[in-house]
């Protein structure tokens, strides 16, 4: 009998160090996973805060560009497109995402351009699309009018008024004044970096890790530094909406 009992202890031992060094690893697998996220949160927001490096004409004008891969003019774009370009940066293609979620689930995208079929000319270049799309492929995020809610890497959406719709990226740089976290975005007057986060109706707050939420490449690269970044050296200029871009802005909507 104590030979019996001795070795039923022995078992329950072994199963409650198993059950301890399971729940270790798993812990310590959704704590590498977590730092891999910020990572990839920290490099998309440098590659969306090096845009504002780049010359861009506001031009949301419909253009016929390769697939996947394509991307309109560099010295042109709308909002959508430096959003596009800063997730080219670290290896994502919105424009082949894009495409593929909405020619397999066209039905869950807006019908306000009353097209029959998916186009991979123009859909990822349209916030009420990408809206879609984040909220179904990353993290819908809580709309707050708390600026610690909003962190670098996050995406948010804006309704202008008068059915405009806009897109920006929040970076890790604040403001010394309100202390928020600033804008990417281009809103007429090309990338910029702005404090504008509450300056209109927030209608979508969002983080997109990729396809593959992290695949093996996209570590590898975050881990090696492979992304680079070029600067071209703009000043960066406040800016609020005018007439003008008001009427650039409508060619987007």
């Amino acid at each position: 009998m104590e030979i019996q009992s001795c070795w039923k202890g022995k078992r329950i031992a072994a199963v409650l160090l198993l059950a301890i060094l399971v729940g270790a690893a798993r812990h310590t697998s959704a704590q590498a996973s977590n730092d891999l996220r910020k990572q990839f949160l920290l490099k998309f927001a440098a590659a969306a805060l090096d845009r504002t490096h780049y010359a861009v004409r506001y031009d949301g004008a419909y253009v016929r560009i390769a697939y996947p891969g394509g991307d309109v003019p560099a010295g042109t774009g709308a909002c959508t497109d430096e959003v596009i370009r800063a997730y080219r940066a670290v290896g994502i293609d919105l424009q082949k995402e894009v495409h593929e979620d909405m020619a397999a689930n066209f039905s869950a995208y807006p019908t306000k351009w009353h097209r029959q079929g998916p186009d991979s000319n123009i859909d990822h270049r349209r916030v009420p699309n990408l809206m879609v799309f984040f909220s179904r492929k990353g993290e819908t995020l809580p709309i707050t009018n708390r600026a610690e809610d909003y962190a670098p890497g996050d995406l948010v959406t804006w309704d202008l008024g008068g059915g405009l719709t806009h897109i920006g990226m929040v970076v890790d740089r604040k403001t010394l004044l309100s202390r928020r976290y600033m804008i990417v975005h281009n809103i007429g007057q090309g990338p910029k970096m702005e404090d504008v986060l509450f300056n209109w109706k927030i209608t979508g707050h969002y983080r997109y890790f990729g396809p593959a939420a992290l695949s093996t490449q996209q570590s590898a690269r975050l881990h090696s530094g492979v992304t680079h970044f070029t600067a071209m050296g703009r000043k960066e200029r406040k800016g609020r909406i005018r007439g003008s871009e008001l009427n650039f802005l409508r060619l987007r909507s």
